[in-house]
């Protein structure tokens, strides 16, 4: 499968959008658009289900924005290291200023990671599509599951907004997956070791993958 270049349109795009939210919200959920703290979190808490209490495993966040999920783990209990990529250096930068550098922390700017972890991630990369076109996009966030199936040698897990919540509430400017199809994709592609979590109260789907 081809991968989308780093110096593609969509990236560059979506290296703008973000760099224009961080630099107007700062280091806060609103600053990677999300609503707030506490949704944030619940994100965040889904992923503890590929982790599965394994506190020493390394862990590859690709879209890692300026490192909250870092902060969650720690709070968490996990120690194990932790590799974060986003395509907006501005992201990186505030990373590496909250958090530093590290034996146990990493930060990079790309899209396309060149270290494999115990498990990788994604939260909310797939959601802003702006005015790209539906399949563009799609081709895109495809691409990208590969990229981070082939990053988490133990297994992978992402978010995106579900075609599930109410036609009314979707905005044309966001990407929503039918939660079906997508259970589909990982299920034929990567095997049997998968679940689909929409029960947490949010408009969106996490999807967790396990290679066994």
């Amino acid at each position: 499968m081809t991968t989308v270049s780093a110096e593609s349109p969509i990236l560059s795009s979506v290296a703008a959008y973000y760099t224009s939210k961080v630099q107007v919200h700062g280091a806060t959920p609103r600053g990677v658009d999300w609503n707030g703290a506490p949704s944030h979190d619940l994100r965040h808490q889904q992923f503890l289900r590929l982790l599965d209490g394994s506190a020493e495993s390394s862990v590859l966040d690709l879209g890692c924005g300026y490192g909250d999920f870092l902060r969650f783990l720690r709070h968490a209990g996990h120690r194990g290291p932790f590799i974060g990529y986003d395509i907006a250096p501005a992201m990186i930068e505030e990373a590496r200023r909250i958090h530093g550098d590290g034996a146990d922390r990493q930060w990079h700017v790309g899209a396309e990671p060149h270290a494999v972890a115990d498990f990788a991630v994604a939260s909310g990369i797939f959601n802003v599509k702006g005015d790209v076109l539906q399949e563009n996009w799609e081709r895109y966030v495809y691409e990208t599951i590969e990229t981070l199936a082939k990053a988490g040698r133990g297994g992978f897990a992402f978010n995106v907004l579900s075609l599930s919540s109410d036609p009314e509430r979707r905005s044309p400017n966001l990407y929503y997956a039918d939660p079906g199809a997508m259970l589909s994709h990982c299920l034929r592609h990567y095997g049997r070791a998968v679940a689909l979590l929409q029960d947490y109260g949010l408009y969106e789907f996490t999807m967790i993958v396990r290679h066994i």
